[in-house]
């Protein structure tokens, strides 16, 4: 078992701190670790995750509020497929932001990059026809706030849909694999022939003195050990409900996604991060997002009609402002 490197944020503020701190850290590999791309294939998956949200079918928005957007993965997906006219993003990270601000002027897209904390966002009551987020209610220390905020800055009648938040059972599940892939790294690692990543001793948080060290070849970096706690929450099904019925929502529907998929990726994307990224064969990066793919459509075929939503890693919640 990895030993327990850091101790979790104490207070919201240092939650706040280590976020920002990590996110900085990771904005500038953060596309190429996760496989986020903005062309069709990006295009497709952020809009079929959507749609899956709401339920099914297509929808178009006007303007859309994105809170903790990280680097555009769905905001400048959601652009370039039409199904939002007018986009604003919002972050605690300046690197998230200064790098999703390069992509859109790659892109040739307009979004207006807001740094705002998603419990104090700096906009008028019913600025937004849709209120979006991928991965992100996990990380926010004051949901019932942040809920309070989403539901306030919604139009009457508008919608709220986040995707890929962490189950609670779904987070255990994916522990294995990442502990797995931490242990077989120095062997995958000689395989591929790919050196290991650098470190610097100076990098490692005051948070992991006092409880342990790794053996040498399981040495992280500052940002690794930082995303064993940037993480505060993991839901039910059921947590989702009631934060968004809690804010005065209605027609709320929570969702699963993601088994098989999430138990590949979470292992390849540890392995990689044992490695530096440009000595990695590009043969590798195919393998691993083709398998990816490959196991998201088993998923979504065979088991996320079937099986309830808890199981699954990623939790998709949707809901509507009355009016």
């Amino acid at each position: 078992m990895i030993p327990r490197l850091m101790t979790a944020p104490a207070s919201i503020d240092e939650v706040k701190r280590v976020n920002v701190r990590y996110h900085d850290l990771a904005a500038a590999a953060y596309d190429l670790k996760w496989g986020i791309g903005y062309g069709q294939l990006g295009r497709r998956q952020v809009a079929g995750k959507l749609s899956r949200a709401l339920g099914g079918g297509s929808s178009r928005f006007e303007r859309g509020l994105e809170v903790g957007a990280g680097t555009g993965y769905f905001t400048l997906n959601l652009l370039r497929a039409g199904v939002i006219g007018e986009a604003v993003a919002t972050d605690i990270s300046p690197g998230m932001l200064s790098t999703l601000e390069a992509s859109a002027e790659e892109l040739g897209l307009e979004v207006e990059a807001v740094r705002a904390e998603a419990g104090e966002l700096p906009f008028p009551d019913a600025s937004f026809d849709l209120v979006f987020g991928h991965a992100v209610l996990h990380h926010l220390p004051n949901l019932g706030e942040a809920f309070a905020e989403f539901a306030r800055v919604l139009c009457p009648g508008g919608t709220l849909a986040f995707c890929g938040e962490p189950s609670r059972y779904g987070d255990r599940l994916a522990a294995l694999p990442k502990r797995a892939a931490l242990l077989a790294a120095p062997a995958w690692r000689r395989l591929l022939g790919a050196p290991p990543r650098r470190h610097q001793e100076e990098l490692v948080s005051d948070g992991a003195k006092g409880h342990g060290r790794l053996p040498h070849e399981l040495e992280l970096t500052e940002e690794q050990l930082l995303e064993w706690v940037v993480d505060v929450h993991a839901f039910s099904p059921g947590d989702l409900d009631r934060h968004a019925r809690g804010a005065g929502l209605e027609s709320v529907r929570v969702s699963g996604q993601e088994l098989t998929a999430s138990w590949f990726g979470w292992a390849n994307r540890t392995l990689e991060g044992t490695a530096e990224p440009e000595q990695l064969p590009g043969l590798w990066y195919h393998w691993a997002h083709r398998g990816y793919l490959t196991l998201q459509r088993l998923d979504r075929a065979l088991l996320e009609p079937r099986l309830p939503a808890a199981v699954f890693y990623n939790l998709l919640v949707s809901a509507r402002k009355p009016g």
